[in-house]
Formats: structure tokens, sequence, C-alpha cells
């Protein structure tokens, strides 16, 4: 039988949470200590217009809503993808190497 798909269960919009925290993770690249392949997130991106930009992609607002949700941040908690710490947050090693299948269709890069 072939491996799940979302074997986490988790929703649209939790899907698209993570893959934009596991992006700004790898922009940030600042390994939490303690838990190799664990990540450090000190800021999260500000929108202007219906957009922001994540290193060289560009993303839709309408993709990003969960960045600003505390349910969303409390169900990854949940599931052991996310520790949330004053002023920072730490995406998990498992919360990094999770493949939500989202990150070529939200992150929006230029061909040139």
């Amino acid at each position: 039988m072939p491996p799940k798909k979302n074997p986490a269960n988790l929703n649209p919009l939790q899907l698209k949470t993570l893959t934009l925290l596991q992006e700004i993770a790898r922009l940030e690249n600042t390994p939490a200590e303690g838990e190799e392949g664990a990540f450090v997130i000190t800021a999260l991106p500000h929108a202007h217009g219906n957009h922001f930009h994540l290193g060289s992609a560009v993303v839709s607002g309408s993709d990003a809503t969960g960045l600003n949700n505390g349910a969303v941040w409390t169900a990854l908690q949940r599931k052991k993808m996310l520790v949330q710490e004053p002023g920072r947050a730490i995406i998990t090693a498992e919360g990094m190497a999770y493949d939500t299948g989202l990150r070529d269709s939200i992150l929006h890069r230029s061909d040139h």
C-alpha cells in the first residue's frame, strides 16, 4: 500500500500555513538548539496589497490567512510540527520534513 498523502490529516489551511512556515524557516536558516532538523522563525512576512514576498517567491495573501490564525497554530502545535515561544516559533524536524505537496502551487516564482 502506498504511503498516505497527508498522514497528519492537516486541513487545507493548515497545509498552506505549514508550507509557508517551512519556507520562512529555510530563508531564516536558524537551526533550533537541541533538536536536529528544527528551525527558528523570528519574523513573519507583511503583505502589501494582495501578496507578499518570501525570498524570490511571491505568495498570494489568500494563501497566507493561516499565518495570523491562532487556531491553525494551535493545531500545528498539537500535531508536533510547531512550538510557540515568546517572540519566536520553532518549526520542528517533523514539521520541516512534512510534505504538504503545496510548495510549487503557492510559492510563485518568476521564470527569469
